[in-house]
């Protein structure tokens, strides 16, 4: 099959983890397993997320006495694709030898009237507390919101049009490559109506929905999207937390799932089966194989045909 896999942005630095290099260099080594086991039968495209580590360079760039000012997100957005690529190009490499692997940055046309410009919803960064962040968001002009153990900062995260490199990665995928792209939803870019000249966006798009509308153009036969859970689960963190092994796209979206965790997961996943009749799921890292073969996660298939 041909396999997008979609990283979660925890997948390196799990929450509560100091964000130094050799941390991050540890965690590789479980992402690399679980791809490496699905890389021996399948094509693999890997996408991964990077709220913690545009956070991390966020704060360092505003605090930089050296900048006029602080980078803009699609540039520090491009910095965390050449930092976790290159983490998981290396790792794959020992994993898989003989294996073609190409870590490739990766831009994501956008509108630049989307309303979500102006209604900022994407975590990114630690998580502080609400005294904290509330002083950092006046001192750097920052949007906060609650996240599920604190408050983080959110930025804007504008719905992917298109991914501009979708060919040049079907080109490496046909030659056994195996591709590691799309980080961080893509380097957000708009394009001018004349000319089409590109200009980077200050935004963070969501790395599942990119997921999805790459696995689409690719035609991708399964979107398998890892995460820090077993499942998908209703009424999650309460006495009434129920799992969903299995689910159409119509079933996932009549459930409650927060914005900022796992609606975006479950949104992708049913857009992705609905757009193209294949399969998704959604589910832990250490279980990716498992997953694939039916053992383990959330499976979202089509809708059965009314007759």
């Amino acid at each position: 099959m041909r396999i997008v896999i979609a990283l979660g942005g925890n997948a390196l630095l799990h929450r509560g983890e100091r964000p130094d290099a050799a941390v991050q260099e540890a965690n590789i080594d479980r992402v690399t397993t679980a791809i490496a086991a699905l890389a021996t039968e399948h094509e693999i495209v890997v996408t991964h997320g990077n709220g913690p580590q545009i956070g991390l360079l966020a704060v360092e760039s505003a605090a930089d006495p050296a900048l006029s000012a602080p980078y803009p997100l699609d540039l520090l957005g491009a910095q965390t694709q050449g930092m976790i690529g290159s983490l998981l190009a290396r790792t794959l490499h020992d994993a898989l030898p003989g294996r073609r692997i190409a870590a490739l940055v990766t831009h994501t046309l956008v509108r630049a009237d989307d309303p979500a410009f102006e209604h900022p919803t994407k975590f990114v960064g630690q998580v502080y507390s609400h005294d904290v962040a509330s002083a950092l968001a006046r001192r750097r002009g920052w949007h906060i919101g609650a996240d599920t153990t604190g408050w983080r900062r959110v930025v804007p995260s504008p719905a992917p049009e298109r991914i501009l490199e979708t060919d040049t990665i079907h080109d490496l995928l046909c030659g056994g490559t195996l591709v590691i792209c799309a980080g961080g939803g893509g380097v957000p870019v708009t394009a001018d109506y004349d000319t089409g000249a590109l200009t980077g966006a200050e935004a963070v798009i969501d790395k599942d929905r990119t997921a999805a509308l790459l696995a689409e153009h690719l035609k991708a036969d399964f979107l398998l999207i890892l995460t820090d859970v077993p499942c998908v689960y209703t009424g999650y963190g309460t006495p009434d937390q129920q799992p969903v092994l299995g689910a159409t796209p119509a079933q996932l979206r009549g459930g409650d799932f927060p914005d900022g965790s796992m609606g975006p997961k479950t949104e992708a996943a049913a857009r992705f089966v609905e757009r193209t009749g294949g399969l998704a799921a959604i589910g832990a890292l250490d279980a990716a194989y498992e997953i694939v073969h039916g053992r383990s996660g959330t499976l979202v298939r089509p809708d059965l045909p009314v007759v």
